[in-house]
């Protein structure tokens, strides 16, 4: 019995010195629908990298790629009820959400070149959208570049009356809607990750993406042609739960800040990258027929969608609206 007793001794005093366990890492879902080999895809796995070298292993971030975790029509209410903590949604998502401002983004041609988007987005006026996330229980920590969006169909896509009567894919977006409505043409609001079978299927003609997207989703494969319009773009708001953003210790917070903020810049600097590479690509396979438009057949383009910008100003807000086109105006004077 004695010689229970020290043992037992000799173990808790081994206990002691050993000190408590160490406390389990914070785990940050971080769910997205494109595939890894996107931008947005590598620029997770280097968010996750940073993290976790920033935290000295405190943070553990589990990246869920290509829709595995959730779909982009469910993602946004899994972040607000907790079931996920970030994601990294296209800024088309927030109209829906009622964060109509957002819509701006997607008004075709508002954004002429990316030295007008960063303009925005890393001034006070990006900073103010974000900050209207709060009252949705979502705190918006960066914008993430995708690129410009090129029309896809099994037609040429040359002028505006060549769009009438196409059915084409859209993210839920009233601005998407009307774009596509006022070209005469039939949207359907469809899953990223539904996509590619659509157009297989048969179920829409066209759609309208970036060029990285287009290729890793292998959409060249299923539509004959592809015009180079430029005409909007797609972008990605890194967010998180303000709930649970909010309870990290404030240490935590500003390492997943810097962390965040190294991401964004190897982002925005891959996008281009990947989008010209991800062209190329597509020339290379032969599958699709990349259609130039001739500086007379843009301006018809430019022409035609401007009944746009009138639907969109009772939601978004006229005064937004010329905010971005001044931004516009004063990058190329």
């Amino acid at each position: 019995m004695r010689t229970f007793a020290i043992a037992a001794s000799v173990a808790v005093l081994a206990l002691s010195l050993v000190g408590p366990a160490s406390a389990d890492p914070i785990i940050i879902k971080f769910s997205h629908v494109v595939a890894t080999d996107t931008p947005k895809g590598k620029a997770s796995e280097k968010f996750k990298e940073l993290a976790e070298k920033y935290t000295g292993g405190k943070v553990k971030i589990e990246v869920y790629p290509n829709s595995t975790l959730y779909k982009d029509k469910e993602e946004l209410e899994a972040l607000q009820l907790g079931s996920v903590q970030m994601l990294a949604p296209s800024n088309s998502k927030f109209g829906p959400l009622g964060i109509r401002e957002f819509e701006v983004f997607d008004l075709p041609y508002i954004l002429p070149d990316l030295k007008t988007l960063r303009k925005v987005t890393e001034g006070p006026l990006g900073a103010r959208l974000l900050k209207l996330l709060d009252s949705k229980g979502i705190t918006g920590l960066a914008y993430w570049d995708n690129g410009f969006k090129q029309m896809s169909a099994n037609k040429k896509l040359v002028t505006p009356g060549d769009y009438q009567g196409v059915k084409f894919r859209i993210q839920s977006s009233r601005v998407l809607q009307a774009q596509f409505k006022t070209l005469g043409s039939l949207p359907q609001v469809m899953a990223f990750g539904e996509v590619y079978q659509a157009l297989q299927t048969g179920v829409v003609d066209g759609q309208e993406n970036t060029w990285s997207n287009i290729y890793t989703q292998k959409m060249h494969e299923v539509q004959k042609y592809i015009t180079e319009t430029n005409h909007g773009y797609i972008g990605y708001v890194v967010i998180v739960n303000k709930k649970f953003w909010d309870e990290l210790p404030a240490d935590i917070r500003d390492q997943l800040a810097k962390a965040m903020k190294e991401a964004t810049d190897f982002n925005n600097t891959q996008s281009q990258k990947e989008n010209d590479a991800a062209l190329a690509e597509i020339k290379k396979s032969g599958k699709s027929e990349i259609i130039k438009l001739t500086p007379e057949q843009d301006e018809a383009m430019r022409k035609a969608m401007e009944p746009v910008y009138k639907d969109a100003a009772g939601r978004v807000g006229q005064p937004l609206i010329d905010e971005f086109q001044k931004e516009a105006k004063s990058t190329t004077n």
